[in-house]
């Protein structure tokens, strides 16, 4: 209804004494109808406080927002595999420094660095001409030394017998001589017709004479008889010790040549041509072209779990490769306190050297379950919780709306992103992965596709 004039205000005439200018003699648009639009506004306040107080749904008013989370169904394990990698060393299975055993002047080296050898090559040699001018000089006393045993073995020449014969003759023709002399001189002894010194010179040259004959017949007799025994074989003994001389100048001719001692490869040179070297020095470092193998250090009790001829997964930069193990070095390392596994590795083209992972898998009897190890929540009393899907809200159930249950685990075993758990998680639960900072027990929340 609209408002009667005559009881509204009458407006006082402006005074005649105040002058307006002419810009502000028309009021704004606005201000001319803002009585009228009084009206209008209080009715859309009224028809607003109307619609909000009218009754709504009653799940739009009680349904609180579900937070997306991500989820990951847990399932049960009675074992789980542990992979330990240990570091080591690639070496080559034999590694010598070569040197002559011989001292001497180096006159030759026949290899350079990094050349690939056979077993028996030669690979370096010294002067040897001392060497040589020795066995020379024991050639030809041995010469001598064979001749006279031949000359013993022989025997006497049938010229010397027969000399050494007539020589007894002779000395037996002179002793009858002597012997008739001396009957004479005797004879005219007795009858006073000499002296007694004349039939004592002739008794002294028969004796003389039977002297000499008896020194010429064993002369004839060892000539007949031949050399002794004794003799042969001593200078049968003075050949075979040239012989032995003769033997050790040809081994160490044979040592002034450093051969490979099996097939490999040259790693350094030590010395080079001119250089004097004592006995043992090292000349050469030699590699064997056999593959390689692995030296890796392990713990007593990883190295108790090991059986020798197994086969194991070893990583050589970007590769990988099957060993086998070959050997467990029956000592601790003083310092490491490990103990040294030898892996055979089955490729040679590798480099001494290079650093060698060894990747050793342990299966362990353990009952849990694996779940990520973002679903992991701090607990009380050093123990772990796990946020898992309950089951759909009662009021207006929906299959895309869960309740957030707690539930308390230990940890068994971390192995990367996924861990090793046991407690009260039940096998098919639910567990959120994502976001569990944000949550606690009886928040609704929902699943992500």
């Amino acid at each position: 209804m609209a408002p009667d004039p005559e009881s509204l205000p009458q407006s006082a005439p402006p005074a005649a004494a105040s002058p307006i200018p002419a810009s502000r003699g028309r009021e704004p648009i606005w201000k001319q109808y803002r009585w009228g639009l009084l009206p209008v506004a209080i009715a859309a306040t009224l028809a607003t406080d109307l619609f909000r107080s009218s009754p709504q749904p009653q799940s739009e008013l009680e349904r609180p927002s579900a937070l997306p989370v991500e989820v990951a169904v847990v399932e049960p394990v009675s074992q789980y595999t542990t992979e330990r990698t240990y570091t080591g060393e690639l070496v080559a299975q034999r590694r010598s420094a070569l040197g002559f055993e011989l001292g001497g002047t180096v006159v030759r080296l026949e290899v350079r660095e990094g050349d690939q050898v056979v077993a028996g090559q030669p690979l370096a040699r010294l002067d040897t001409r001392a060497l040589e001018a020795q066995r020379q000089q024991l050639e030809a006393q041995r010469q001598a030394a064979l001749a006279q045993l031949h000359e013993l073995q022989a025997g006497p020449r049938l010229e010397t017998i027969t000399t050494a014969q007539a020589r007894v003759t002779e000395i037996e023709q002179q002793l009858a001589l002597a012997r008739l002399q001396r009957d004479r001189r005797e004879d005219l002894y007795r009858q006073r017709a000499i002296s007694r010194e004349d039939v004592d010179r002739e008794q002294y040259n028969t004796g003389a004479l039977e002297s000499r004959l008896a020194q010429a017949q064993s002369q004839l007799s060892e000539l007949e008889t031949g050399t002794r025994t004794e003799q042969i074989e001593a200078q049968a003994a003075q050949v075979r010790q040239l012989d032995a001389s003769l033997q050790q100048i040809a081994v160490n001719l044979d040592k002034s040549v450093l051969v490979a001692p099996f097939a490999g490869t040259v790693s350094t040179r030590v010395v080079d041509e001119g250089v004097v070297v004592s006995g043992g020095q090292p000349v050469l470092h030699f590699l064997e072209a056999a593959p390689l193998e692995a030296r890796v250090g392990i713990p007593p009790a990883v190295a108790d779990q090991l059986q020798l001829g197994s086969a194991q997964v070893v990583r050589v930069g970007e590769r990988t490769f099957t060993a086998t193990l070959s050997a467990l070095l029956p000592e601790v390392e003083a310092t490491s306190r490990t103990v040294t596994a030898v892996l055979q590795l089955p490729t040679p083209h590798l480099t001494v050297g290079q650093t060698v992972r060894w990747v050793w898998q342990h299966t362990q009897e353990a009952e849990g379950l694996w779940v990520p190890t973002t679903a992991l929540v701090p607990g009380e009393r050093g123990l772990w919780s796990i946020y898992v899907l309950a089951e759909p809200e009662a009021i207006e159930p929906s299959p895309s709306r869960f309740t957030v249950r707690r539930r308390a685990v230990e940890v068994v075993h971390t192995e990367g992103e996924r861990t090793l758990v046991r407690g009260t998680l039940q096998t098919g639960e639910r567990a959120i992965t994502t976001g569990t900072h944000r949550i606690v027990p009886g928040q609704v929340v929902s699943m992500t596709p």
